[in-house]
């Protein structure tokens, strides 16, 4: 907490950018910044979606402006896009669908029917943001701290699958993708491997079958059944699954 002075009167100031859980969506549309769209993030006719919020809390008396109104109408592409139908109606999200959440926040195993939904995604989807309408007045960020960096545009697939905790650590300084840990971006990576059609992928999904996490372990069963052939698979089943006792990997080898 910080103190400021306003009209001559000591006032107390709280600032916030997504670090903590404050429902900065439904404010910043009080404040007029925009409005909630139907896939429920905040929408603005200036910006479109694609804009990060930042709020600042103070006991100043400030001028208030007037909260903005629904601009949606009967548009309704963010909802019919996204691919696990995380929108059970308009302005209404269902989180344990989202593939944001699953890939980011979910800790334990990724259900079966959202796997394949997932395709290629592997840290977040935003689908229902990019075919926003209002995009078209958005603007290209000039933050240098935004910028993606060289290192990380357009990965190997095959790297990412390769990577132990020290080389995850390393490559992910600075970068929001580190707080998810090594063990669930690999797990996101290895569906996007099962959903490649890859064939050359599967040495490397086979090499995390023995991998130290369980979590690991299990998506890695699932990819390699998606993409080796039937007798291959059975094979390794036949090697790993007498040795494996956790029993979530032994389901997947089972439903494999």
């Amino acid at each position: 907490m910080v103190e400021v002075f306003a009209a001559n009167a000591c006032a107390e100031v709280k600032v916030f950018v997504d670090t903590a859980p404050l429902m900065e969506k439904p404010l910043a549309a009080q404040a007029g910044l925009g409005w909630q769209g139907k896939h429920s993030n905040l929408v603005s006719r200036e910006a479109g979606s694609w804009f990060f919020i930042g709020t600042i809390l103070t006991t100043a008396p400030l001028p208030t402006d007037p909260a903005e109104e629904d601009h949606c109408g009967t548009c309704r592409s963010c909802l019919d896009i996204c691919p696990t139908r995380a929108f059970p109606a308009p302005y209404r999200l269902d989180a344990r669908r989202c593939i944001s959440y699953l890939t980011i926040e979910h800790k334990g195993h990724i259900a079966r029917e959202f796997r394949k939904p997932m395709g290629n995604r592997i840290y977040g989807c935003d689908d229902c943001l990019a075919v926003c309408p209002w995009n078209k007045f958005a603007q290209a960020c000039s933050e240098a701290k935004l910028v993606a960096r060289d290192d990380l545009v357009a990965p190997r697939l095959a790297d990412l699958l390769a990577l132990d905790d020290a080389s995850f650590r390393q490559l992910f300084s600075g970068s929001p993708v580190k707080r998810v840990g090594r063990e669930r971006f690999v797990r996101n990576c290895l569906i996007a491997a099962g959903n490649s059609r890859d064939a050359a992928l599967i040495p490397i999904v086979a090499a995390r079958l023995a991998d130290a996490s369980p979590l690991v372990r299990a998506m890695a069963v699932w990819a390699h059944a998606q993409l080796a052939e039937g007798v291959v698979h059975d094979q390794l089943r036949a090697r790993h699954l007498p040795l494996e006792n956790d029993p979530d990997v032994r389901e997947e080898w089972q439903a494999a």
